[in-house]
């Protein structure tokens, strides 16, 4: 799927939003600068939350327990050693969604079962979304 602009990123992530259910895990893949951002702030703001959406680069786990369901948007960039992972309490977001940037810093065998995006830089302003659709997402996924 082509995303025209930042735009229409966060427009996927608002349209994404509507598709979650509690223990969802979406991963998002891509280099710096792509978008992933983007579309966890369109994933969010559909969700009901009303405030900024920082990147949680620096501080790794940004929960947003007051949404239904409830998420945590992670960013495992600086994450340097997968053994790492497990001093995040990710475990905590089991009732909810878990939104991971980086999955790849948790090694190839961390949420088999996610959906993974992965964006990617089309041209200067639009981006490639591909999805690796687990069977839990065959009938809700939104990237045809």
């Amino acid at each position: 799927m082509i995303l025209a602009d930042e735009q229409a990123t966060i427009g996927f992530g608002r349209g994404l939003a509507s598709k979650l259910r509690r223990g969802d895990v979406v991963t998002l893949s891509g280099p710096l600068g792509v978008g992933k951002t983007a579309l966890a702030r369109g994933l969010l703001k559909a969700l009901g939350h009303d405030g900024e959406v920082p990147s949680p680069s620096f501080s790794i786990v940004q929960p947003y327990e007051e949404l239904d369901p409830p998420v945590w948007h992670v960013d495992l960039f600086r994450i340097e050693d997968p053994c790492e992972i497990d001093e995040l309490g990710l475990d905590s977001a089991a009732d909810g969604v878990l939104l991971v940037e980086w999955p790849d810093k948790a090694g190839a065998s961390a949420w088999p079962q996610a959906l993974a995006l992965t964006l990617d830089f089309a041209d200067a302003s639009s981006r490639r979304l591909t999805a690796k659709v687990p069977p839990s997402w065959q009938d809700r996924c939104p990237v045809q």
